[in-house]
């Protein structure tokens, strides 16, 4: 029975000292809101749906998401790339084009992943990276 309690201590407790995993996952409808307030509604000659759908088909609506493609990572809601946009100090030629750490794109807050969004959009003149 001490085990048990033990136990059950034990499983509560790693799962509060552990950091999760699991990103937030941005309601869709929350994530229109977003995008529309952040200016992609005609960005680039893309439409919010558009925009939605890389979100989707990217990460799910998930801030913490990550893909490793064996010589760079995708990172965040996004899934911003090591290899030319962010430094994940692990990448091999980094070019780090949005000057900023990739672990900040797995973070709740989309802000900054918003700006290198843009950023790439911008460069490529529409979703051709993604």
């Amino acid at each position: 029975r001490k085990a048990m309690l033990f136990l059950g201590f034990l499983v509560v407790f790693l799962g509060l000292a552990l950091p999760g995993t699991q990103g937030r996952r941005i309601p869709r409808c929350e994530m229109v809101k977003i995008l529309r307030q952040n200016g992609f509604e005609g960005f680039q000659g893309k439409t919010v749906a558009d925009w939605m759908c890389l979100v989707k088909h990217e990460s799910d609506y998930n801030t913490k998401a990550y893909n490793d493609n064996g010589s760079s990572r995708d990172y965040g809601i996004f899934q911003i790339n090591s290899k030319y946009w962010c430094n994940d100090g692990r990448t091999a030629g980094s070019v780090n084009s949005c000057r900023i750490s990739c672990s900040k794109f797995q973070d709740d807050n989309i802000a900054d992943d918003i700006q290198c969004a843009k950023k790439i959009a911008r460069e490529a003149r529409g979703l051709t990276p993604w």
